[in-house]
């Protein structure tokens, strides 16, 4: 491992033999494949840096198997404390100084966006970026950015239908993270209710990453008369809003974002009478689910976790992402084989069809093509039962 003050974390740096120059893509010689990464190691997001370890964690075990087609596979992950301008420095560090071939999985909408110009006038892969924000959906323009996550706008499109569905006479309150991934929710949610909206939302409340509670915009929420309370936010603010809303006694329909949906880091510590028939949406297991515990990639998910990341939270949704996301970066770069290249692995992982990756739920894929880089095609919508996350119905088209 190495270590760059306590922003720097890496698995396994091999020199680049000297033959190899000039006739590899950086960051690629005859023994390795150098990877960069982006997380909040530090900062209001700094829950997020179990992300950078567990994919550190994959590559270890990727390595002692013998890693790809005899590389092995080094990742130097930085820390960005979830600030753009950081991010910015970040990764000139790892493209410029530590010649990095791609960006593995860098956490973040705004962080993201903040270097994908950069990323594509080099051609440096920013493959399985960690934001669903539909505009990173943009081959035309940015063909060298992919993201790994399910299409926000997506999701939202399904909350709406879901509402019309089970409450069509509703009135709709909305609690968002004032960034990219909130106002995407926001403006999917009116569209996705249509001429109802106007007569529907009746209550919209923001928040910044470090304030230090959402109690007094659940409290303007609860004021609006809503029976539907859509909350898109990470783990800690959903907590704090479920929360709230049981000890004043309000008791809207919840409806969860992604990031957030999580039985044992989100339900359980904002408590069961709070959480319990919550909905949302999903693409991948969560291992805390009583059903999925006996499901043999959930098994080989935990014996990994037991083995590379110990310190882990093995049922934390984060870890399970870089666990798939690793098992699609190790797909590239295995389907390019000894020619691999940054052309080669962003023409591969633009044309993956009706793929299968550890830990997605029945159902679920990953499909990509040139003109259509939006990872997955179907989610699954799940009610929180008090102990099982029940899917309502087969898996819904994501498009």
């Amino acid at each position: 491992m190495i270590a760059r003050g306590m922003a720097w974390l890496a698995v396994l740096l091999s020199a680049v033999p000297a033959g190899a120059q000039g006739k590899l893509d950086p960051g690629i010689s005859d023994t390795e494949i150098k990877l960069g990464q982006t997380a909040p190691y530090s900062g209001p997001l700094s829950a997020y840096s179990t992300f950078g370890r567990a994919s550190l964690a994959y590559f270890a075990m990727i390595n002692e198997q013998g890693g790809v087609d005899g590389r092995k596979i080094t990742l130097v992950t930085a820390d960005d404390g979830f600030s753009p301008p950081k991010t910015v420095e970040q990764v000139r560090r790892l493209v410029e100084a530590d010649g990095v071939f791609a960006l593995h999985a860098p956490v973040g909408s705004a962080t993201n966006l903040s270097v994908r110009k950069y990323l594509n006038d080099r051609k440096v892969p920013q493959l399985w970026l960690q934001s669903g924000v539909s505009k990173f959906n943009d081959p035309k323009n940015f063909p060298w950015s992919l993201s790994g996550l399910p299409n926000y706008d997506t999701e939202v499109h399904a909350f709406a239908k879901h509402i019309l569905s089970v409450r069509p006479n509703g009135k709709v309150a909305i609690l968002y993270q004032n960034d990219d991934f909130g106002k995407e929710y926001l403006a999917g949610l009116k569209e996705g209710l249509g001429a109802r909206a106007k007569d529907m939302m009746v209550g919209e409340q923001s928040f910044e990453v470090t304030d230090p509670t959402v109690e007094s915009q659940v409290i303007a929420l609860r004021g609006s008369g809503a029976d539907v309370l859509v909350i898109v936010a990470t783990q800690k603010q959903t907590v704090q809003a479920l929360r709230k809303a049981q000890d004043l006694g309000w008791k809207p329909l919840p409806l969860v974002a992604f990031p957030a949906a999580s039985i044992t880091r989100t339900y359980v510590p904002a408590g069961l009478d709070a959480s319990t028939g919550a909905v949302s949406s999903a693409v991948a297991v969560d291992p805390s689910d009583p059903d999925m515990q006996s499901d043999p990639g959930v098994q080989a998910y935990v014996a990994w976790m037991d083995k590379y990341y110990p310190a882990g939270d093995k049922f934390d949704g984060l870890n399970v992402t870089a666990y798939y996301e690793g098992a699609l970066m190790v797909e590239v770069l295995k389907r390019c084989g000894r020619a691999v290249s940054r052309k080669c692995v962003m023409d591969k992982a633009a044309s993956l069809s009706d793929l299968s990756v550890p830990m997605l739920r029945p159902g679920i894929t990953v499909g990509t093509t040139p003109a259509n880089y939006n990872l997955f095609k179907k989610l699954q919508m799940l009610t929180f039962d008090g102990k099982h996350l029940v899917p309502t119905g087969p898996p819904i088209a994501a498009e």
